[in-house]
């Protein structure tokens, strides 16, 4: 075997086992925060919003960072804006295509809107060629509004529910932190971790090989594998029938991913928007993002009809970055 196929034989066993890793470290992840922070007494309405729908995002987190200090801040751009596009084409598009999702009020009115302003907000900020400290400063200011909106509908949802008198009444097998979820939680950090250097490594490596450049490895090999734990969850949701899961999952993630882990990394590091960044990919993360509230509002359900129309418009997007 020549060193090169022995090189690219490496490349891709730390590209899949990366995947894998990211894959198995955000479940760890989902489960040991749930866990752990229900048993400190935060009721399981709130963990949804928040703790479980940032942790879904850690995939995307740990390569941008990783990328950004190691690498190039705009493999870890190109790997957001990737997989807010592979979200919304590849993630919902299947998962309608599984199963016709109907999409709630709340969704459209609470959370889409925040999609929106996080997308264009992202493409606003970018347009001048680099993300600064203080346009992450500003992302992370529409993070937190998000969150803390998230909270005030959730604890207000949970006081119509229970009673207010209920919301300070807490079993004694919640209130008490498990050694299990904490080993849970440092197990999904330490496979995010490692998952997203192999990622990285395996991927750069096979691609430069073939003279692929830094933004298509982004796009495409780090947005797909960090998109894959999204992936999962909404197929699983789309089977079962459970369609708003897997809207919710899209919409959050895609959210997070902009005003946390681009609003982290750019006061970390500056982060330069090359020209075809702004050219092609805002541009195209604008339509998908507007495009599949177009079909959400049509008739308030996202289609197989939809997901093949989301499907099919990733491909092309992909047709598109070719070198």
């Amino acid at each position: 075997m020549s060193a090169l196929a022995t090189l690219l034989s490496f490349d891709t066993a730390l590209l899949v086992a990366g995947i894998v890793a990211l894959y198995l470290g955000a479940e760890a992840l989902v489960e040991g925060a749930s866990r752990l922070a229900i048993g400190l007494g935060l009721r399981a309405a709130i963990v949804g919003v928040t703790i479980v729908a940032f942790a879904t995002t850690t995939p995307e987190l740990f390569v941008a960072v990783l990328s950004g200090l190691g690498y190039s801040a705009d493999l870890g751009l190109g790997a957001i804006v990737g997989s807010n596009i592979a979200n919304i084409g590849l993630v919902l598009g299947i998962s309608a295509l599984i199963q016709p999702m109907g999409v709630s009020t709340t969704t459209l009115r609470r959370h889409v809107p925040f999609m929106i302003a996080a997308a264009v907000a992202l493409v606003a900020l970018g347009m001048d060629g680099n993300l600064s400290a203080i346009d992450g400063g500003v992302l992370l200011l529409i993070l937190v509004a998000f969150t803390g909106y998230l909270l005030y509908r959730a604890r207000s949802a949970t006081a119509d529910a229970l009673g207010a008198d209920e919301l300070d009444i807490e079993d004694e097998d919640e209130v008490s932190a498990q050694f299990k979820d904490v080993l849970y939680l440092g197990l999904g950090l330490l496979l995010l971790f490692i998952g997203s250097n192999w990622l990285i490594q395996g991927g750069k490596g096979l691609l430069e090989a073939y003279g692929f450049s830094t933004r298509f490895i982004g796009l495409t090999v780090l947005a797909f594998g960090t998109s894959l734990p999204e992936l999962a969850a909404s197929v699983i949701s789309a089977v079962r029938g459970e369609s708003e899961f897997s809207i919710g999952n899209v919409v959050g993630s895609n959210i997070y991913n902009v005003v946390a882990v681009l609003g982290i990394l750019a006061i970390m590091v500056p982060v330069n928007v090359p020209a075809s960044t702004i050219s092609l990919d805002f541009p195209a993360l604008l339509v998908f993002t507007f495009g599949v509230i177009a079909l959400m509002l049509r008739n308030r359900n996202v289609s197989r009809l939809d997901g093949g129309i989301l499907v099919v418009g990733y491909l092309v997007f992909f047709w598109l970055i070719l070198p």
